[in-house]
């Protein structure tokens, strides 16, 4: 092993060892359900607010985005990041309190529960909500296990199977062990060190070029490479338009935020409603700057490889481009080794933070929806813990399967089940929180609508109607639908009961 290789190793063996201890450390402080679900709902703002944009920074902000700005150029990576920094915002803004308040009210402890509680139907919207928690928590979880995969395969030539399963018994380790407080607290940790990598990268990579004027002056005569309304083609060295119709259809990314589990569980586990102004301010300004430097690091890497400094990267490569900046950071004896790998241990971290996220919500979906909710299988709170931490193994074996091939492109499949919980939780979440109108009928229109939808408009429509006006983020149109169906079927059938209304307006009083 190489003297660069061996610093990297140092660093990132410390790291898994640290995140492993945090696992350990609040084992011991899982004494229900609730507890391992959502902490008791003891998150300070910091925490609250950094563990949040942590688990929804998974790998596509130090794998993704880059990538995709330096394959394509700036503005497909600009307009998702506008869409993303809004959503952000608007969610924190318009959700988190109300969401907070509610869900203690009636003491819901996973989304589907809340959901389950809010309209008093308990198995129906419990079953199809935690079926849909399972069928796109999988896959996503099984693009953070690949990203981990191909970082230790183009770093040390480890086989991608061995790395990615290694990767991912220490990602069930902490997650089994300490539950909610030990993913949120190793969130809280992991989105520091994500923002120090994302430094590291950018000085580096600056001064290697030659100062950041040098940057774009590499890149600035590529068609298309830093327009807002084009993007690059790097096979042909041309530009390809980017119109209106997919601008808003890449602005679209930020309906998500509605609709996602592993960051809607930060809202209902902060421990004072009145902290969560100081969590939004911090969230916002926190994605809003490491999504810019991950654009940034895209058109960085370009140059670099236009300079010589880096290869030229190809294809689902071009998401290793930090890596490979590691890389040749490393090369500059033990010191820059070890720096190179806590740039890598940041890949790790954005990866490790949503993945742990995704196995609680997902075991939460086996536990407390399917078993207890739809099934009536009643377990003591030691029991349910256990059959939790087993949930989560089971889970994370079936993601080990979906990500055994090596050549799965990250963005891709994370944009997909972003889709689709976005398409399916988001309208409910929203009128279930501001229509009192809105019923178990409506809410189960919506699920089925907009998760269906999903599906016909990636694999159907968008195939059949590819470069037409029809080819359009699949959440967009599945969103649209959901809404619709909840609104129009809410109001052919029968209105909710007094008591849901009385429990509704009351929330909104308080």
């Amino acid at each position: 092993m190489t003297t660069s290789e061996t610093g990297i190793l140092i660093s990132i063996v410390i790291y898994m060892i640290a995140i492993i201890g945090i696992g350990i450390y609040y084992a011991k402080k899982n004494n229900d359900a609730g507890d391992f679900y959502l902490g008791g709902r003891k998150l300070g703002p910091f925490v609250t607010a950094m563990s949040a944009e942590a688990s929804d920074m998974s790998s596509y902000l130090l794998m993704g985005l880059p990538g995709l700005a330096y394959l394509s150029g700036v503005c497909d990576v600009f307009w998702t990041i506008v869409g993303l920094a809004v959503g952000t915002y608007i969610n924190w803004l318009i959700v988190a309190k109300r969401l907070r308040r509610y869900t203690a009210k009636i003491n819901a402890i996973t989304i589907p529960d809340f959901f389950a509680k809010r309209y008093h139907d308990k198995s129906v919207l419990n079953g199809i909500a935690a079926m849909i928690i399972i069928i796109f928590f999988v896959p996503y979880t099984a693009s953070g296990f690949a990203a981990c995969g191909k970082l230790f395969n183009s770093l040390f030539g480890i086989n991608y199977m061995t790395a990615m399963i290694i990767s991912a018994i220490v990602i069930i380790a902490y997650t089994t062990l300490g539950g909610f407080l030990a993913a949120s607290t190793s969130d809280f940790i992991q989105s520091i060190i994500m923002s120090i990598a994302l430094i590291i990268v950018v000085i580096f990579g600056v001064n290697s070029v030659g100062g950041i004027d040098q940057v774009f002056a590499n890149v600035k005569d590529l068609p298309g490479f830093l327009d807002f309304n084009a993007t690059f083609d790097v096979a042909n060295n041309t530009s390809s338009p980017y119109g209106i119709i997919t601008i808003i259809s890449t602005l679209a990314w930020g309906l998500g935020y509605f609709g996602m589990p592993h960051i809607l569980l930060r809202f209902m586990a902060i421990e004072d409603e009145n902290k969560i102004k100081l969590s939004r301010r911090i969230a916002s300004v926190w994605v809003v700057i490491a999504m810019a430097i991950a654009l940034f690091i895209g058109i960085m890497g370009y140059s670099m490889s236009q300079a010589g400094v880096l290869k030229t990267l190809e294809g689902s490569a071009t998401e290793t481009i930090i890596v490979e900046i590691a890389r040749v950071l490393s090369e500059n004896g033990i010191f820059f080794a070890i720096i190179a790998g806590v740039i890598l241990a940041g890949i790790l971290a954005s990866t490790m933070s949503t993945s742990d996220s995704q196995l609680l919500a997902a075991s939460s979906s086996v536990t407390e929806n399917l078993m207890d909710g739809v099934f009536g299988v009643k377990l003591s709170d030691k029991a349910k813990v256990i059959v939790a931490r087993c949930s989560v193994i089971v889970i994370s074996i079936i993601a080990i399967f979906f990500a055994a091939d090596p050549d799965s492109n990250v963005f891709t499949i994370v944009s997909f089940a972003w889709a689709g919980f976005g398409a399916t939780f988001g309208p409910i979440m929203l009128f279930a929180l501001f229509w009192k109108r809105s019923n178990k009928y409506g809410a189960i229109a919506g699920l089925l609508s907009g998760g269906i939808m999903v599906f016909v408009w990636k694999f159907v429509i968008r195939v059949q109607f590819a470069d037409t006006v029809l080819d359009v983020y699949e959440l967009l149109p599945a969103f649209i639908v959901a809404c619709i169906f909840i609104v129009v079927v809410s109001l052919l059938t029968k209105a909710p009961e007094q008591e849901i209304i009385d429990e509704f307006e009351s929330i909104k009083k308080a």
